[in-house]
């Protein structure tokens, strides 16, 4: 087993105390040893408050995880082709392995689930609503050179789905709040903890669910939609209280789930005349994901879909052009809880699954 505890180790810790800058990784060289490794882990330990320092056995476990996300963090950070490209480094999944990390963060069911939605009624080219088509209609406004609905005060903070894998509901919720705060510009947070307990349509809280499933049951049994002060979030799978939680005039009243594979200029025209929207992706290689715009590494297969977003805007005007997406795994992470996805290629999948919804209050 290796000396994991120096005086000198010990002394960095105590400083890094005091820090709340990200883990950058050095680029890999000869001069690179075991015990530059070592001081990285340390420090990664004191800056996420690993509760492992003083298991000797979990510790190794977990440097072993560590060795072997730095030196697939070293590779990605050189295909990187401008200052704009993605840049990883030490996050707080770090210490685990792929395995772990899938389990932990991601859905490895979600494809399959996303798959149904493909041939079923729900995944529908038209979905006409009293207010009209959502997604197939005749454009409104211009297509701007950028959109950020975060800076028109529609966005809710960032949340974290911590070890509750519920993206499903995180995103579908997020997009109700846009939508309402769109209508009738008042931002109030809604409850992800009702979608996680009570919703039905093979949807398992935090064992899973999808967008698509979730959506259509809020439509056909024109659920209530309560705010999270009402019905908080608690982190796991609850008995459902809905029918005992008071009533709220919020309900989902029509969405589409759609495909805009080769097709991605209409997403950004759904995104400008409509809102933003929710979006299955793979987000495997996000792991060591500290910020910059993903470009490469990204597989865009329909049955890599692991992950469930919300799409808050775009930026077309620079050298790579991205969607601003948001994620649910707490403002640390990333870009203050955001990625910058590069648009064009179908990258990790976002245009596989895409949708909208119309809401009311």
């Amino acid at each position: 087993m290796m000396e994991w505890r120096t005086v000198a180790v010990s002394v960095f810790m105590i400083s890094l105390c005091f820090l709340v800058i990200p883990i950058r990784v050095p680029s890999s060289s000869s001069s690179n040893t075991i015990d530059d490794d070592i001081r990285l882990f340390e420090s990664y330990i004191v800056r996420y408050n690993k509760s492992y320092r003083h298991d000797p056995i979990e510790y190794d476990k977990r440097f072993k995880h560590f060795q072997i996300s730095l030196r697939g963090i070293e590779k990605m950070n050189k295909l990187r082709t401008s200052k704009e490209s993605a840049y990883f480094g030490a996050t707080e999944y770090s210490d685990l392995s792929e395995d772990e990390f899938l389990k932990l963060a991601l859905r490895k069911d979600i494809s399959n689930r996303a798959e149904r939605h493909r041939i079923d009624r729900f995944m529908r080219q038209k979905n006409y609503s009293p207010e009209g088509n959502l997604i197939r209609y005749e454009r409104a406004i211009r297509i701007p050179p950028r959109l950020d609905w975060r800076t028109k005060g529609v966005v809710t903070p960032v949340k974290s789905q911590g070890n509750c894998g519920a993206c499903w509901a995180y995103s579908t919720v997020e997009c109700i709040e846009s939508m309402i705060a769109i209508k009738n510009h008042t931002l109030t947070s809604y409850s992800v903890q009702e979608m996680i307990d009570c919703a039905g349509n093979n949807n398992f809280g935090c064992e899973g669910g999808d967008i698509c499933s979730l959506l259509s049951w809020l439509v056909d049994n024109q659920i209530s939609i309560l705010s999270e002060s009402l019905y908080p979030v608690t982190g796991k799978t609850d008995t459902c209280t809905l029918e005992r939680s008071p009533k709220s005039s919020v309900r989902v009243t029509d969405f589409t789930c759609d495909s805009f594979v080769n097709a991605e200029e209409q997403l950004l025209d759904v995104l400008v005349n409509h809102g933003p929207v929710a979006a299955a992706v793979n987000a495997l290689s996000w792991q060591n994901y500290l910020g910059g715009i993903i470009q490469f590494h990204c597989d865009s297969s329909f049955k890599m879909l692991n992950h469930a977003v919300q799409i808050v805007g775009y930026d077309n005007t620079g050298k790579i052009p991205y969607y601003i997406v948001r994620n649910s795994w707490g403002p640390l992470f990333g870009n203050d809880g955001y990625l910058y996805i590069a648009i064009g290629n179908n990258l990790c999948g976002i245009a596989n699954q895409v949708s909208s919804l119309n809401a009311i209050w």
